[in-house]
């Protein structure tokens, strides 16, 4: 594995120039220890678009020449959702440091080829739940370890948006990954298994769109000591996007768009409430690229808040969603004559 002198900045290659490509761009010239020095498209000229808007040196007009400069110590990997198995592959096998779009891939099965082929190669490895890293997140966290609301028994959120009303639109696209529960569904989930782990049960609902894709859809999932979590998304309606965790002793709520950074108020049984709130610069999409570069300066393969085998096991669970409500990606799909 690469070592990382303290004090150099981490190189950072973008391999996508989508919107999220883009975001995470604007967010990462935040990093003081972080350079974005390449970015990597299928088309030389969407390469040297996206590197003129952010004045990033190295273009490049296919995935393998991003994964190939020798300047770059970790790829971002930012392409549609079917894409992210095999984009990640070129960068791991290159022996590229690589932080995947969330969702990982489409399914488990994917997400177990990538960790085996990392922890072959030995490279750093990590899904980008930016969720995970914010400040909010962090804070709440910190307080469930110290029991600060007694026995957590419960989670609700919701995330939903309203789409646009283009079939074609990505959202809409089954060949593309679309759908309610991959696009959003996917942050409540994993708080979900921030908190209670891999869940013993699960139930879903969903209506589709005529697409074929979930056009909302709605999960219990059951614990091992009782706990329960209910997550409903949508690509239909702007719902609250709020979550609330509830615990023996008090309840934490979390202020609309829960997945972004945001305040939360502390709720004690007994009536007393305490808000949390900082004050933020950026979208929060530098806080996971800033735990990246914690982990590869300490010579980490994996991160311990956003684990491998934890990815893993969310995807596990997103399979065992679609199974229910019968969504089946072209890509997934087995020639019943092979």
């Amino acid at each position: 594995m690469q070592s990382f002198v303290a004090d150099a900045p981490i190189r950072w290659g973008i391999l996508g120039t989508g919107a999220i490509a883009a975001a995470f761009a604007t967010d990462l010239a935040l990093l003081a220890d972080a350079e974005l020095v390449a970015v990597g498209s299928r088309t030389l000229r969407s390469a040297v678009a996206f590197a003129d808007r952010f004045a990033i040196p190295h273009r490049h007009g296919s995935y393998p020449a991003l994964v190939g400069d020798e300047d770059v110590d970790v790829v971002y990997v930012a392409t549609p959702h079917p894409a992210h198995r095999d984009s990640a592959l070129l960068a791991i096998k290159a022996g590229k440091a690589v932080l995947v779009e969330k969702p990982f891939t489409l399914n488990a099965a994917e997400a177990r080829d990538l960790v085996a082929a990392a922890r072959a190669r030995g490279t750093f490895l990590m899904e980008a739940m930016w969720t995970r890293f914010l400040p909010h997140v962090v804070r709440v966290r910190e307080l469930l370890a110290a029991g600060r609301l007694g026995a957590v028994r419960s989670f609700m959120a919701d995330f939903g948006g309203q789409a646009p009303s283009d079939a074609t639109h990505r959202a809409w696209a089954l060949d593309l990954g679309g759908g309610a529960l991959l696009d959003l569904g996917i942050y409540p989930l994993s708080f979900a298994s921030m908190l209670f782990g891999t869940p013993s049960s699960i139930s879903a609902v969903s209506d589709p769109a005529v697409t074929g894709v979930d056009a909302q859809t709605a999960v219990v999932l059951t614990y091992g000591d009782g706990e329960l979590a209910v997550v409903f998304t949508t690509l239909e309606t702007p719902t609250a996007c709020r979550a609330c965790i509830s615990g023996t002793d008090a309840r934490i709520e979390i202020e609309g768009e829960f997945f972004a950074p945001t305040r939360f108020r502390i709720i004690d049984r007994t009536g007393p409430e305490e808000i949390y709130e900082v004050a933020h610069e950026g979208r929060g999409l530098r806080h996971q690229a800033a735990e990246v570069g914690r982990c590869l300066r300490a010579g980490l393969v994996e991160s311990a808040a956003m684990p491998l085998a934890e990815t893993v096991s969310i995807m596990e669970s997103m399979d065992e969603i679609r199974r229910q409500i019968g969504l089946v990606y072209p890509s997934e799909r087995v020639d019943s004559t092979s």
